[in-house]
């Protein structure tokens, strides 16, 4: 018996130049290796683009398994109607005709009673701008459907950043390789931002000091030479009490300070009254560290904080982005571009988002706004109500906090709901309709990153699987099926991309076509970009600003102010004798929020969801090692495997997340505890302010 082998012509191999899509700083330039088989392209392999100097050839290992997620036995690769019971995630498979001519149906009758009863749900499932908010956006800008205020992961930190600096921009992260202290706020970067890592680990090997600031002992924080374990929700009262010590010192740059910022005279009082003893009583450390903290941060030079997203997440979280963000202009490490501050580099691009989601379309009205991380009670309680939900990009039953009422509202009959979607997911389960959308791999994007200066561009490298489409494509059908005929709706995914950055300013030099053949374009700044070494804020006064007249007019805080959790021994004595634990749920390792939890080689990973608790929490509570427990509070209550650590400090408990409640032991995972109180600035969610108990579980 012999085996002959294919022609040539049938067996091709090249490479595809692409980006990652997901919620990550790093937005890698990838790399898809691809075999033409018999007129079909298959995807073999994807790695990271050694030519892109941020990625530098290296994937995470979530994305370097991305075609485990694209050739996934589960994927979805029909339109699916629901047949069971909201919840149950029984389907049949329809066409895409009889899927959109109903859904057209369905919103057109809720829209003649009230447009605004239709809400959009979408995240950062793709950071694209063409698969995210573009064609998305003008369907529902042309229905006049409620706007959704998009705020469950960044918008406490970039408005105080907005409030403070003027925009979201920061240190360039190849500059962090020649820092000589790199303080992680918040910022857990080997699980999510492992390029800056690398980076850290080069200063580092140079003479660096490396400090994390995080109530857990995450990998980051064990490979720092120094840890401050803080309690969750209290980084502004360390942040005033570093001020405290710098003012009081005079360890301060009064060249810059008068030059490029305004307000200091009154910042300094308020950071009189946070001395080195108030703040370690208020941060559970001690004053000794607060004030060598203050030490390190003066003397050694230049200096740079990767402030995180994480921090943010309590009731203070907006005013304790203001209060760190002040710190590079009160000690003048805004002067070397490896000094300085790095939350977000989103405010370095120019979007055209006119272009993409025609706001024209609205035609005047002015329709409601539903914020994302309060899904759970408006979908039980807005007025007028919500009737009709479309999700993509998000997986809100899993991913909203206060996950048990989130449920509730899905699982209302008279809710009509459409996702689009990879696979099956917690959210999906109670969709009227489910349509297979594509993954990075089969279609057309541009990434904007929040973590480095560069514009991506993602080019298909294999046509979509199954009858999957892209989000675009599902939204021009519908667009047809309405009857919506403006030519916005007919423009391709490549007229699209070419109009996502408006060519002015650093992104002038954007040109689609080039970005396309080279997978990138570098915004047009300096190699050793500084962005405030002589100043230059785009704030109101042009200045670094303690005191914001917006702020006051707004009649809040116009200074960086230590605001204590919702949940805790200050703010709620009562709550917190009878569930005296702080819980935080940081991402793990092999997840990104919910994406890639069902990639089962991940998963066996991370093993099942656990809750890491400090020895002396768990003896008092006859807790031993590998136990069952049973975390609960007023709001709802899950079981986990403990981990008895002392990664996890006195008085905090951590369970990383985000596990997909249909793949939890009790169909649970950490959102049943978080609540959908909301930031002091900018109406964000408050995940890691939150109290519960913990006990051993019954067998």
């Amino acid at each position: 018996m012999t085996t002959s082998k294919a022609p040539a012509a049938e067996f091709t191999r090249s490479t595809v130049k692409a980006a990652c899509p997901h919620d990550c700083p790093d937005t890698c330039a990838m790399e898809v290796t691809v075999e033409q088989r018999a007129g079909k392209r298959v995807a073999i392999k994807v790695a990271g683009s050694a030519a892109h100097a941020p990625t530098q050839g290296v994937l995470c290992t979530k994305v370097s398994r991305y075609l485990e997620r694209t050739y996934h036995p589960e994927r979805v690769l029909r339109p699916l109607k629901r047949v069971g019971r909201k919840g149950e995630g029984r389907f049949e498979p329809v066409s895409w005709d009889a899927a959109l001519t109903d859904i057209a149906q369905r919103l057109q009758a809720i829209a003649a009673v009230d447009p605004q009863r239709i809400v959009p749900y979408s995240y950062a499932g793709t950071m694209g701008l063409v698969q995210g908010e573009s064609m998305a956006a003008r369907f529902f800008h042309k229905l006049g459907a409620s706007f959704l205020d998009r705020t469950i992961c960044a918008t406490a930190g970039a408005e105080a950043l907005n409030y403070t600096l003027g925009t979201r921009a920061g240190t360039d992260v190849e500059r962090f390789a020649e820092s000589k202290l790199i303080v992680f706020w918040g910022c857990n970067a080997i699980a999510s931002n492992l390029h800056l890592w690398s980076r850290a680990q080069e200063a580092k090997r140079k003479g660096a000091k490396l400090i994390a600031i995080d109530p857990y002992r995450s990998l980051t924080a064990e490979k720092c030479h120094q840890h401050i374990a803080l309690l969750p929700g209290t980084d502004g009262a360390l942040a005033l009490g570093l001020m405290h010590v710098l003012v009081r010192e005079g360890w301060l740059d009064r060249d810059y300070i008068e030059r490029h910022t305004i307000g200091f005279e009154p910042l300094a009082q308020r950071a009189r009254e946070f001395d080195p003893r108030r703040v370690a009583q208020l941060c559970g450390i001690s004053a000794r560290e607060v004030e060598q903290l203050a030490h390190d941060y003066w003397h050694i030079r230049p200096a740079a904080i990767r402030l995180n997203y994480g921090m943010q997440r309590a009731a203070g979280g907006g005013n304790a982005v203001r209060a760190v963000a002040c710190l590079p202009a009160l000690a003048g490490h805004w002067r070397d571009p490896a000094g300085g501050l790095l939350l977000s580099t989103s405010g370095m691009f120019n979007v055209d988002n006119a272009a993409l989601q025609r706001p024209e379309l609205l035609a005047g009205r002015r329709p409601r706004t539903i914020n994302m991380s309060t899904i759970g009670r408006d979908l039980l309680h807005a007025d007028p109500p919500i009737e009709a939900l479309t999700v993509y990009n998000s997986n809100p039953v899993a991913v909203a906090p206060q996950s048990r009422e989130v449920a509730q509202g899905f699982a209302r009959e008279d809710l009509f709901t459409v996702v689009l979607e990879h696979f099956m997911t917690d959210t999906a389960d109670y969709a009227d309709y489910v349509l297979p959308a594509t993954t990075q791999l089969e279609h057309v994007d541009v990434v904007k990153p929040y973590g480095h200066l560069y514009m991506m561009a993602n080019n298909p490298a294999i046509d979509p699987v199954g009858e999957a489409l892209p989000n675009t494509e599902i939204f021009r059908r519908l667009a047809a099926k309405m009857g919506f005929t403006e030519p916005c709706f007919r423009e391709s995914d490549d007229e699209i991309a070419a109009q996502a950055f408006a060519r002015v300013g650093v992104t002038s030099n954007y040109d689609w076509q080039v970005a396309k053949r080279d997978g990138w374009q570098r915004v047009a700044v300096a190699e050793h970009y500084a962005p405030f070494a002589s100043g230059g804020f785009p704030t109101p006064s042009g200045r670094c600003e303690f005191y914001s007249q917006t702020l006051a007019d707004m009649g809040l805080d116009p200074l960086p102010a230590y605001v204590p959790p919702h949940e805790g021994p200050v703010s709620r004595p009562d709550l917190a004798r009878r569930y005296p634990l702080a819980i935080i749920s940081p991402p793990a390792r092999n997840f990104l929020n919910s994406t890639f939890v069902n990639v089962q080689s991940l998963r066996a990973t991370e093993g099942e969801p656990t809750l890491d608790i400090h020895p002396l929490d768990a003896n008092a509570r006859g807790i031993v090692d590998g136990g069952r427990v049973r975390v609960f509070n007023d709001r709802g209550e899950l079981r986990l495997r403990a981990r008895v650590t002392d990664r996890a400090r006195p008085g905090v408990v951590v369970a990383l997340s985000i596990w997909w409640k249909k793949l939890a032991a009790d169909g649970k995972n950490a959102n049943e505890l978080t609540s959908q109180a909301l930031t002091d600035i900018g109406r964000a969610p408050t995940f890691y302010d939150c109290l519960v108990e913990v006990a051993p579980a019954a067998a």
